[in-house]
């Protein structure tokens, strides 16, 4: 079987990465087009690479040789380019968060599942080794107490971004769509109820730091920290049981068990990219016939429990999430 043509829309720092993934040998999938709206910088990338340039991602979309496509775009922009590609029929992978509400990720899946269309969303932390060594482990600590989840990245001021690109929010839904969705990845369950704090430098600015505090249908408490205000990065989840605790640390790529008497393992685990486990995870399901490891579905159950945070906190109350 001919390997799949990927056309990939968004060349940003993070798209750079899928390049650099898909650049090399594969059996499954070659990069065959790339879009930007920087048509300069989007042609460059597209020379260097010996592949096809669009400005427009409707080009790119209605493109022959383009059998699917990855959106690596602000989520502002993944409502229009996915329902394009589902008129297309080409199936979508759509970096998280799949949307900037709860109301258009819904269209999104929607559309997708009417028309029969594959989409993945692609929650990274779900394939890093650390996280999955931990999820491993979970029997081994007893009986769930509960759950902390910690997302402490630095500031970037050298990244400028329209506020419009995450819909005026900030950093609940730009980096913590990975705990809201590790929540129900490591607990296997929905969310109940939310409580959220948000501190923002101003009252009509994005967020710097949100504060969660949520509990699962099968009432598993859950903390999360999320924050882009000091220095260093302090990723990492804890999961608390009846004989003993578990962190996973995927910048650190360990995994420690604390358990009875305060004994130590720690199991230091491979760093592997998580983009390229997630891209080629994709062209597997594609090119098997298999359903997406993680769903459209997925990706719209966090940004919902994203917009439950964001009620709580404009609201001062506990928001319970209805199904």
């Amino acid at each position: 079987m001919a390997p799949l043509g990927i056309g990939l829309i968004g060349l940003g720092r993070h798209g750079m990465r899928y390049v650099r993934h898909l650049s090399d040998p594969s059996p499954d999938a070659r990069l065959v087009a790339v879009c930007r709206r920087d048509a300069g910088q989007g042609r460059a990338v597209a020379s260097r690479h010996g592949v096809k340039f669009f400005q427009d991602y409707g080009d790119l979309i209605a493109c022959p040789q383009v059998d699917a496509v990855i959106v690596v775009t602000p989520p502002s922009l993944c409502l229009p380019v996915c329902l394009a590609a589902v008129r297309a029929g080409k199936p979508l992978l759509i970096e998280k968060p799949l949307a900037c509400t709860g109301a258009d990720a819904r269209t999104m899946v929607r559309a997708a599942e009417t028309a029969g269309v594959p989409l993945m969303t692609a929650h990274t932390l779900r394939f890093d080794r650390a996280v999955l060594a931990l999820k491993l482990q979970l029997a081994a600590v007893g009986a769930r107490r509960y759950l902390v989840l910690t997302n402490r990245v630095e500031p970037r001021p050298e990244v400028l971004r329209d506020p419009e690109d995450y819909g005026g929010r900030g950093v609940l839904l730009e980096i913590g769509i990975h705990q809201l969705d590790l929540v129900r990845f490591l607990t296997g369950e929905e969310v109940a109820e939310v409580r959220c704090e948000l501190e923002r430098p101003s009252p009509d600015a994005a967020e710097l730091r949100a504060l969660v505090s949520l509990r699962t249908t099968g009432g598993l408490p859950c903390v999360l920290d999320v924050s882009r205000v000091t220095g260093g990065r302090v990723c990492r989840a804890e999961w608390i049981g009846a004989d003993g605790q578990l962190c996973a640390d995927w910048v650190h790529h360990r995994v420690r068990r604390v358990s009875a008497g305060s004994a130590v393992t720690e199991q230091p685990v491979v760093d592997v990219p998580t983009v390229e486990a997630v891209f080629r995870a994709f062209c597997s399901a594609l090119t098997q016939g298999l359903p997406m490891p993680v769903t459209g579905l997925d990706g719209q159950r966090a940004v919902e429990i994203a917009d439950a945070c964001y009620e709580s906190a404009e609201s001062g109350r506990i928001v319970r999430l209805v199904r």
